[in-house]
């Protein structure tokens, strides 16, 4: 996924209403014949078929939200008789491994409609749904098929996805603190390190565990210490390089960090004062912020030489009971239009598709609300790709047993 900040997009369909019209020629009274003669019924209403469509969404009860509050109302507006029933599944690799589990549970079970209609995923899945033939290649067919633009909208950690997924959006972690307990932010891995030696527990994380901030943080200090970036993220794959990881991660968890439930978890215990810095997800603190759950005083920064950003993929089910519906669905939140107002100004994440279609129609408030404290330049140069797929696993692997 090479580091950028924007683009990608999304589809077309038609679901038809059904017209009821039925004409009856009146009776013909005996009387006022001409009056009376050959009178046809008005046409009846036209019926709005009522669809419910099953959207899925990996990650954190963010992703729920966002569909829920910000998504829904607007979709089903535009699209009458059309609504959304949203089940989250779970931050992190483990949402997505929970969604294609169920996918390649109803692919065998020689299922032909699968009640999952649309799916957000991440991408660390991609490469096992497409090798099972779990999706659709709707790309093609939508109506932003022209926006789809990005790397990542064609390459998933070394998977060829071109024309079966579109990014919802990017987003990225950096380091969030309290600038009245940190008074000079570090400004690369190496003066972190010995902040957090300096100051025992006040740094916290969520390991690999409920939250991809803290797999980000731990495959940033593996990027670090081995120097291997530009081999773990294009290849070719080497298991040698592997050997070097567990004095990495013994050398990491050595560090007197405390450990977080999770993405929500990092910012509770911030915004409480149980910590003092941790990596969070850029859109997450700036919409806690928003919306009052956290300290406005609070800050970011983004580490040199950087830390991983990464999209969520809206994808559609090969066998999806309403494929047409959720590809209307698809369209709609990948529009120039919703990515601007939902995902860039509400969700503070960078656009999935081409962002010279979405940042015109963005306001000159929310462009500054997104690149205040993270320039647009620092994340052109800092913001990193997760590993390939194979190395990814692996060093998941040697966190867990190191």
């Amino acid at each position: 996924m090479k580091k950028r900040m924007v683009s990608g997009l999304i589809l077309a369909l038609s679901l038809s209403s059904i017209l009821a019209a039925c004409g009856q020629e009146a009776s013909k009274p005996t009387t006022n014949a001409p009056a009376q003669a050959e009178k046809a019924e008005a046409p009846a209403a036209a019926k709005v078929e009522a669809v419910k469509i099953n959207a899925a969404t990996a990650g954190d009860t963010n992703m729920t939200e966002l569909l829920e509050k910000a998504i829904a109302p607007g979709f089903s507006e535009k699209h009458k008789g059309m609504s959304l029933n949203v089940v989250g599944t779970g931050p992190g690799d483990a949402g997505s491994q929970k969604l294609y589990a169920k996918l390649k549970a109803q692919k065998d079970a020689g299922k032909k409609e699968w009640d999952i209609d649309l799916a957000i995923v991440h991408q660390s899945i991609m490469e096992s749904m497409m090798k099972d033939d779990l999706l659709e290649k709707y790309v093609p067919m939508s109506a932003n098929k022209d926006l789809v633009t990005t790397p990542d909208s064609k390459n998933s950690l070394g998977t060829n996805i071109d024309g079966f997924a579109i990014p919802l959006f990017h987003s990225q972690v950096v380091l969030a603190y309290n600038p009245e307990k940190v008074k000079e932010a570090p400004k690369n891995f190496e003066e972190l390190t010995k902040w957090i030696q300096a100051n025992p527990k006040r740094f916290g994380y969520n390991g690999i565990k409920n939250g991809m901030s803290g797999v980000a943080f731990t495959t940033s200090f593996v990027y670090w210490k081995t120097g291997d970036y530009k081999q773990l993220t294009e290849g070719p794959y080497d298991a040698k390089l592997e050997e070097k990881w567990p004095a990495v991660m013994k050398e990491l968890k050595a560090l007197p960090v405390t450990y977080t439930n999770g993405n929500n978890g990092t910012l509770d215990m911030l915004n409480r004062g149980e910590i003092d810095m941790g990596p969070v997800w850029v859109d997450m603190f700036l919409l806690w912020k928003a919306e009052g759950r956290m300290n406005p005083s609070f800050k970011m920064n983004l580490l040199e030489p950087g830390l991983p950003g990464q999209p969520m993929y809206v994808v559609v089910p090969k066998n999806a009971k309403n494929k047409e519906a959720a590809l209307k669905l698809a369209d709609y939140i990948t529009s120039p239009e919703v990515q601007a107002k939902v995902i860039v100004e509400r969700n503070t994440w960078y656009p999935g598709i081409d962002a010279s279609a979405v940042l015109e129609k963005v306001s000159e408030e929310g462009k500054a609300k997104l690149f205040k404290e993270v320039t647009a330049e620092e994340i052109s140069k800092r913001s990193q790709s997760f590993p390939l797929t194979p190395f990814f696993d692996k060093l998941k692997e040697a966190y867990e047993k190191n």
